[in-house]
């Protein structure tokens, strides 16, 4: 049992995070679709989109500090050597120590993060995804190794092609229909990336399969 000022130490190192939910699935989304992952869902997040489908995330209060060191064994116990770190936004929190015990155990580690906040952790694999209401600092969209742009609306793809100028000349770019719109976007989109052909498409292919 830890005092709240033992807590908050450790949740400043990194050391405890505002654990959510962990659990095993495939990646349904991105460059990695179809890759069976362990997923890491922290609590916290201030950018507030209102399509969000995990919007219990955000208040970092409702979730219990959890020791790193235990999210790192729960993640071992997996055959598939590989993490997904979402949220909430991650990077709300120091990922450094998560990152480093995760390399201890041979166990590959992917980002998910709108990228509003600084950078912290050692990733194998970062998916920004950015919001016009808390758009990613410089430095995130630097390290980025796919960049992955909700489409909601069709003034969106102008938002898309501004991010798209910001990131590194490898990275790879992706449209994802927002999940409500998704009908009425779609077509939209496929006629976009077919004029733009630097995009990808991307869709949220675990709601289709009805896994988490």
């Amino acid at each position: 049992m830890y005092t709240k000022i033992e807590e908050d130490r450790l949740l400043e190192e990194g050391k405890m995070l505002a654990l959510m939910e962990e659990f095993y699935t495939i990646q349904g989304e991105g460059y990695n679709t179809g890759q069976a992952a362990y997923f890491i869902r922290v609590g916290g997040c201030d950018v507030g989109c209102s399509w969000c489908d995990v919007k219990e995330s955000w208040n970092r209060k409702l979730h219990p500090p959890t020791l790193s060191d235990n999210i790192v064994k729960n993640a071992a116990l997996y055959p598939a050597k590989a993490v997904v770190v979402t949220g909430g936004e991650p990077l709300m929190n120091n990922m450094d120590y998560l990152c480093q015990e995760l390399k201890k155990h041979g166990i590959s580690r992917f980002l998910e993060s709108s990228g509003a906040h600084p950078f912290s952790g050692d990733w194998d694999w970062i998916c920004v995804s950015p919001k016009k209401n808390s758009p990613p600092v410089e430095s995130v969209y630097k390290k980025a190794h796919e960049l992955k742009v909700v489409i909601q609306t069709p003034e969106d793809f102008l938002w898309a092609e501004k991010n798209a100028q910001l990131v590194n000349k490898n990275c790879l770019l992706y449209l994802q229909p927002e999940w409500s719109q998704a009908k009425k976007m779609m077509p939209a989109i496929t006629e976009y990336i077919m004029a733009n052909p630097k995009w990808r498409i991307s869709i949220q292919s675990h709601k289709y399969m009805n896994i988490p």
